[in-house]
C-alpha cells in the first residue's frame, strides 16, 4: 500500500511564499496523498491573523488541503483563547500530546492525536509542542514531558493504527534520539529548529524529514507499507522559489486583510497628547513604555529601548497602529540585574552607533537597536559620560541588585549585552504594543511621559 506524505514546517505566516507552496503540494497530491504541517503556521505577526483571531490561516490550511497539524509555540504567542478559538473553529485537527492550560486542564479543540483513514490505511497522527520553560506560566500554558506524551499516546491507541506518525516541533536534535527510543514510530516529520533535509534520513527504521523554514520547501515522503514493514521509496524537499504562486491563496488573504483592518482600524481612544518618537533622542511613546511597564511589573526600574517602536502615535490608539508601530512580539518581563550591569548598560545607550546597531535578537522586528529609556530613576550625562544614576533619588550602587521591568530582548542581553547577567526571570503574556494600549489612555501616564530623565550635566540643578 501506498502513501506519500506531503509537509510543511515554520511557515511563520510568510504567506506570500505559501501561495507558492501551495502551487507545489497541489501539484503533488493525488489519491494516495495526506498534507501535514509541522507546527508554527500561524505567526501573529500577521495583520491577517491578528484581525481575525486566527480564523485567516484556518482558511488557508482549508483551502490547500491540509489534513492535521501539530502546535508550535507561535501558535500559542497571542494567548490561550486564541488559541482555544482557532483549534475549536478548525476543520482540520489541532494536535499536541504535551500541551495543557497552566492550571493542568486540557484546551478546548487540541487534541493528543488523530487517526485519519487513507484507502484502508489507518494512521495514527500525533504531535509534541515546545516546553518554553520560563515563557509557559506567562503563556498560560503548561507542558508534559514529550517523550511520555509520546508513548501514552501510542499506547492508548494500540491496535487502532497501521502506521504512526509524529509532527515534532521540539527540534531535530531531538528526534535523532526518539527514533531509537520509540521504535513504534515510523515518521517523524520535524521542526521548530528550522532544519532543511534534501532528502529523508532513516535513523533506526524511523524515517525523519524537515522541510526547513518559511514555507521556501515542501517536503516529500513516499512510503510503501506492506507486511514487511515500511519501506521508504522516495523523498525530497522540493523549492518554491521560482513556482507560480497560487490566486486562491492570495485572494484568501486579500479578503481578510479588508475583514483585518476594518476591525483594527477602528480608534479605541483618542490621545490627551501626541507621543512623537525617535531612536537616539529621549521621546514620550518610549517613556510611557518604560513607566507602564513599571507600574504593570511593580519594579525598581523601567528599561526600555527605542527601537521597540518604529514610529509615534499623535492623534489615537487602534489595533492597528499599534501592530504598525510596535510589531515586534516580546513579552514584558521583569528580572533583577546590579548596578554594576545597569551602569554599563547606560553608559553604552550614550554611544551613537550603540543605538543605530542593527537590532538583532528573537522576536526583534525593528530596525534599529535604539536608546534606553528609563523610568524610576534619573541619568546624569555630559554627552559623552553618565556622571551620575540616581534610583528613587539615591545614587545606584554597583554591588546592589535592582528589580527591573523591561523586556525579553533585553533581557536576553539584545543590543546591551550585560542586562543579560540577570536572575529571577518572570514573564508576562502580554505584548509590549498591549502597554501602549494600556497606559496611552491614561492622561496622567501621557504627561508623565514628557519628563526627561536624562538630564544634562549643564542643565541640572542641584
Amino acid at each position: 500500500m501506498r502513501l506519500k506524505i506531503i509537509h510543511t514546517n515554520d511557515v511563520h505566516s510568510n504567506f506570500e511564499q505559501f501561495a507558492r507552496a501551495a502551487t507545489v503540494i497541489k501539484q503533488q497530491k493525488d489519491a494516495d496523498s495526506i498534507v501535514l504541517d509541522g507546527g508554527d503556521f500561524a505567526d501573529f505577526k500577521s495583520i491577517e491573523l491578528q484581525g481575525t483571531k486566527g480564523m485567516a490561516a484556518l482558511e488557508l490550511l482549508d483551502y490547500v488541503g491540509y489534513d492535521a497539524l501539530t502546535i508550535g509555540n507561535n501558535e500559542m504567542f497571542n494567548g490561550v483563547d486564541t488559541l482555544q478559538f482557532m483549534a475549536s473553529n478548525s476543520p482540520l485537527p489541532f494536535i499536541s500530546n504535551n500541551l495543557l492550560k497552566k492550571d493542568r486542564t486540557e484546551l478546548a479543540g487540541v487534541v493528543k492525536s488523530a487517526i485519519l483513514e487513507k484507502n484502508g490505511l489507518r494512521i495514527l497522527i500525533t504531535g509534541s509542542s515546545p516546553n518554553l520553560d520560563v515563557f509557559n506560566d506567562g503563556l498560560g500554558v503548561h507542558m508534559l514531558p514529550f517523550k511520555e506524551s509520546i508513548k501514552q499516546e501510542i499506547k492508548r491507541n494500540e491496535g487502532r493504527y497501521d502506521l504512526c506518525i509524529l509532527l515534532s516541533h521540539i527540534g531535530t536534535f531531538e528526534d535523532v534520539p526518539l527514533a531509537s527510543e520509540i521504535p513504534e514510530i515510523d515518521v517523524i516529520i520535524s521542526a521548530h529548529d528550522h532544519k532543511l533535509y534534501p532528502e529523508a534520513k532513516i535513523v533506526d527504521g524511523t524515517i525523519m524529514n524537515s522541510a526547513g523554514n518559511y514555507a521556501e520547501h515542501v517536503g516529500i515522503v513516499e512510503l510503501e507499507i506492506s507486511e514487511r514493514g515500511v519501506e521508504l521509496i522516495h523523498s525530497e524537499t522540493i523549492a518554491t522559489k521560482d513556482v507560480a504562486v497560487d490566486e486562491g491563496v492570495l485572494q484568501i488573504l486579500k479578503e481578510n486583510k479588508v475583514k483585518a483592518i476594518e476591525v483594527l482600524r477602528q480608534p479605541l481612544y483618542q490621545l490627551s497628547a501626541p507621543l512623537w518618537h525617535d531612536v537616539i533622542e529621549e521621546n514620550p511613546i518610549t517613556n510611557l513604555i518604560v513607566d507602564g511597564l513599571r507600574d504593570m511589573l511593580g519594579c525598581d526600574i523601567g528599561l526600555m529601548n527605542s527601537g521597540i517602536v518604529n514610529a509615534g502615535a499623535f492623534d489615537f490608539i487602534s489595533n492597528k497602529k499599534l501592530i504598525e508601530i510596535c510589531p515586534s512580539p516580546l513579552n514584558p518581563t521583569s528580572f533583577e540585574v546590579k548596578g554594576s550591569d545597569l551602569r554599563e548598560a547606560l553608559e553604552q545607550s550614550l554611544d551613537v552607533q550603540v543605538c543605530l546597531a542593527e537590532g538583532r535578537g528573537p522576536g526583534f522586528r525593528g530596525r534599529f537597536t535604539g536608546r534606553l529609556h528609563v523610568s524610576g530613576a534619573k541619568v546624569i550625562h555630559d554627552g559623552k559620560t553618565v556622571r551620575e544614576i540616581l534610583v528613587a533619588g539615591q545614587p545606584l550602587d554597583d554591588e546592589n541588585w535592582y528589580s527591573v521591568a523591561s523586556s525579553d530582548y533585553l533581557q536576553r542581553g539584545s543590543g546591551y549585552p550585560s542586562l543579560a547577567n540577570n536572575r529571577n526571570v518572570v514573564y508576562r503574556p502580554e505584548e509590549i504594543k498591549d502597554v501602549i494600549r494600556e497606559y496611552a489612555r491614561h492622561s496622567e501616564f501621557v504627561e508623565l511621559a514628557m519628563v526627561n530623565r536624562w538630564n544634562v550635566l549643564s542643565k541640572v540643578n542641584f
